[in-house]
């Protein structure tokens, strides 16, 4: 689901990507980018108005880890706990399949898995609650990355 709207409200952010949006874009978006926004989406991915999204860090940056998030957690093999630290960092299913030396079927059953276990909807969901687990913070880049 993409959430197209002229508010630039970091609620209603908020709010569409706790209920299962795995998009978010304003109303005066170029038609390339909700091209671009409805590709992303169908393969999986996410994608939030760039005038979003710095908000968005701060916000996640500001914010302590929520204990319950991170209880949640517990319920993930460590190697899903591998791949959703990976996808929270903004991994491909490829790129974490030559990280750890995996088929990138394989990757895509433990996001599979991950998504079920946890009862999240999308990547999107999922890099949320990694960052409100505490799973990853802002501004950390993973080893060996350098974009």
């Amino acid at each position: 689901m993409i959430v197209i709207t002229t508010f630039d409200l970091d609620e209603y952010v908020f709010a569409a990507l706790r209920a299962g949006a795995a998009g978010f874009l304003l109303k005066d978006a170029q038609p390339e980018v909700l091209i671009d926004a409805i590709h992303a989406v169908a393969h999986g991915y996410g994608l939030i108005a760039p005038e979003v999204t710095g908000r968005l860090i701060r916000e996640f940056a500001a914010v302590s880890p929520n204990p319950d998030t991170a209880k949640a957690l517990d319920a993930l093999s460590a190697r899903e706990r591998d791949v959703l630290l990976l996808i929270a960092q903004g991994n491909s299913n490829a790129q974490i399949a030559s990280q750890l030396f995996l088929e990138e079927s394989t990757v895509k059953t433990h996001v599979s898995s991950i998504l079920a276990k946890l009862n999240l909807n999308s990547r999107v969901q999922a890099v949320i609650l990694a960052y409100e687990a505490g799973l990853v913070t802002p501004g950390t880049r993973p080893a060996g990355r350098s974009d």
